[in-house]
């Protein structure tokens, strides 16, 4: 295998691991260039010490999506739609920016003026009630050319259930738009529910021609550095795609990054014997959490990346809160301490980065203890001595709450721990899977600080820390398959379903993803295919995504295997009442050779006993014991047969490990760090 690069662009650092032809492990962590992430991106392969060139695969995670929409620096989009429904982007589902009272305000993607109508309409079965008019459509095409729309999104009532009408349109815009930005929803998402439909078709059109013109700029420089093959980018399924075709389906590349995680996790996973994991990332701004069973990551379709912004393409389901390394601690007015969702951001940054920030962070308040290495901090501009942060802390948050510096920096972190916590609980409690029948598995530059505290509070037996925490999203861009999801909307009891319409829609998902995944001309192993259905008792809203064989599923498999789901989720039967299958969902999957995970714990730099590895003591505090003096490991350092009792301190270029008293650590043959913890007296999750 020739050499193989997984680039992934975060909000502060660019990152990278590469393996070469040899066999050999080279990583990079450079600055991101918000401005051109593609800068970033050179700078990353360039620090790695190979050219372009070189490079026979480069997979790339990137945040250009995901950033566009939430800065709302997107496409001027036109909207092409039912007579009568121009609005429905707009009024949405009645909710409002706030749960209580009147404030807040909603901007929809697509202003009105830009939202025009056409007399065609199509009933729920797929019949043609009013036909469509090419003159109208062609005249309206003009209106928004003239308008300024550099996008344009088709957008029919029922598409879902017939799709002539939009495809039709499609035609006559192939002919009468100025460029290649056209989606018809229908094509981005067969599924019911015109506002979900709508919404997420508007976003593919306002990201594609900014992922059009990054892709194109980097494409650009690669290829003037002499790469010569195809691009391949994440999406947020957590496969990835060629960049040659990425940006007909846009939409998917939202959340790639941490989709990329999880990913990671799931490969180290499976690689080491865990294959059921609590992802856990904590980064400067937020903690993702995600869960992983059976090496298989869970898949939702029910992203909202912001009010009234509902993303309803399959994503690697995770749950975010805004708990990360650069978190704002604060007295609020009234006298409660708080941690989060406000950022310090890359600048000012925390405290101790010396980029001028004055208010204390969830990194300080480590620092503050102990856990960090003051002379160990990545990218400082001007080192600020640990007695200014103490006292920072002591005046902005201990004072007020009548605490030394030591109880307020303990504090912050318990108000951090509990609301990551309860982030672990939202995705493992809350759908129906006990915590403690799981690894956590730790990643990220913050995460593998926290992970033994929040394993201990929740009872989850097992930390798994990988080799390179702060790089496992550029890792899971390394190891990540091809894949493309495909979902059709059928909404039928399943008493009275055309069981040969199910095995056809089904096989047609099959025949769209083998032609992809062919089109893309990227090599793979082999070829395989999951099936799920999105079912519901008559009347209900929520949804319960159960795997299913393919086109041969039975009537009485999909009411048993939904009955099952329904009762481990919610321990309710409902016998009396129909179950309906809402959704059909086919993923193909092109599985791409993986590297050898070994390769990112060489052993050139391993010491022959456990106290050669230690770079020397300090006084840390633990919640469990207080301060402590505490060996301080260097992990690259540790002999492959390490074995050790906490408390102690593992440090490393990308992240620190805290390893609480009375918990066991040990390297696996990967290089993994695995902690068994104690749980707490009393723990329950």
């Amino acid at each position: 295998m020739g050499a193989i690069a997984g680039i992934d662009v975060g909000g502060t650092f660019t990152d990278l691991i590469l393996v070469d032809a040899e066999g050999q492990v080279r990583i990079a962590k450079v600055l991101t260039t918000v401005d051109n992430q593609a800068g970033g991106v050179m700078a990353a392969i360039a620090e790695s010490g190979l050219a372009p060139a070189a490079i026979d695969t480069i997979v790339h995670g990137t945040t250009t999506t995901t950033n566009a929409l939430l800065e709302r620096k997107i496409a001027k989009v036109g909207l092409l739609t039912t007579k009568g429904f121009r609005d429905v982007l707009e009024l949405g589902r009645r909710t409002r920016p706030t749960s209580y009272g009147l404030t807040g305000r909603f901007v929809p993607l697509i202003d009105r003026p830009l939202r025009l109508e056409v007399a065609e309409r199509i009933d729920a079965e797929g019949r043609v009630v009013t036909p469509l008019d090419p003159a109208e459509v062609k005249a309206q095409l003009e209106r928004l050319v003239k308008a300024g729309a550099e996008s344009l999104v088709i957008h029919f009532l029922h598409a879902y259930a017939n799709p002539a009408h939009e495809r039709k349109a499609a035609e006559i815009a192939d002919r009468h738009w100025p460029n290649e930005h056209i989606t018809m929803a229908s094509g981005v998402l067969s599924e019911y529910r015109e506002y979900e439909r709508g919404v997420t078709a508007a976003v593919n059109a306002a990201v594609q021609p900014v992922l059009r013109r990054y892709l194109g700029r980097l494409a650009d420089e690669l290829a003037a550095g002499g790469h010569r093959r195809d691009l391949l980018v994440m999406q947020g399924n957590g496969g990835t795609v060629s960049a040659r075709i990425v940006a007909e389906s846009a939409v998917n590349t939202v959340m790639s990054g941490p989709a990329s995680g999880v990913i990671a996790a799931a490969a180290t996973g499976l690689a080491s014997g865990h294959p059921n994991l609590i992802t856990y990332d904590m980064g400067g701004t937020s903690s993702d959490v995600g869960l992983i069973r059976d090496g298989v990551p869970a898949v939702s379709s029910e992203l909202e990346l912001e009010y009234a912004m509902p993303i309803h393409v399959p994503m690697v389901d995770m749950h975010s809160i805004g708990a990360g390394g650069g978190s704002i601690a604060a007295i609020d007015d009234g006298g409660m301490l708080r941690v989060g969702p406000q950022s310090a951001g890359a600048r000012p940054g925390p405290i101790c980065y010396g980029r001028g920030g004055e208010r204390p962070t969830i990194t300080d308040a480590n620092l503050a203890l102990g856990r960090l290495d003051p002379a160990g901090l990545l990218k400082v501009d001007n080192p600020v001595p640990l007695e200014r942060v103490r006292e920072i802390v002591l005046r902005t948050v201990g004072a007020p709450l009548g605490l030394d510096a030591d109880g307020a920096a303990a504090a912050i972190l318990r108000i951090a721990n509990d609301r990551m916590a309860g982030a672990i609980r939202m995705v493992s409690l809350a759908r129906g899977h006990d915590p403690r029948d799981f690894a956590l598995f730790a990643f990220g530059g913050a995460g593998p600080l926290h992970a033994a505290a929040l394993a201990r509070e929740l009872g989850i037996p097992t930390v798994l820390v990988p080799a390179r925490p702060g790089l496992t999203n550029a890792l899971g861009c390394l190891v990540a398959d091809l894949r493309h999801d495909f979902v059709n909307t059928v909404n039928r009891p399943v008493a009275g379903l055309d069981m040969a319409e199910v095995a056809r829609i089904v096989s047609g998902q099959i025949a769209a993803g083998r032609e992809l995944i062919e089109r893309e001309g990227v090599a793979i192993e082999r070829l395989e295919y999951l099936h799920f259905a999105d079912m519901q008792f008559m009347g209900q809203s929520h949804l319960l995504t159960i795997p299913i064989s393919g086109p041969a599923v039975t009537r009485e498999a999909l009411q048993g295997d939904f009955e099952r789901a329904y009762w481990e989720r919610f321990q309710v039967e409902l016998p009396e009442i129909r179950a309906v299958l809402v959704n059909l969902h086919t993923a193909a999957i092109g599985r791409r050779r993986p590297p050898d995970l070994a390769l990112l714990a060489p052993d050139r730099e391993r010491k022959p006993d456990l106290a050669q590895a230690m770079r020397g003591r300090r006084q840390v505090w633990f919640e469990q014991g207080g301060w402590q003096d505490t060996p301080i490991y260097r992990r690259d350092w540790l002999p492959r047969a390490a074995r050790f009792e906490g408390p102690a301190i593992v440090e490393q270029l990308d992240s620190t490990v805290a390893i609480e008293p009375g918990n066991r650590a040990a390297l696996d043959r990967l290089g993994n760090l695995i902690l068994t913890v104690q749980p707490a007296e009393g723990a329950a999750p």
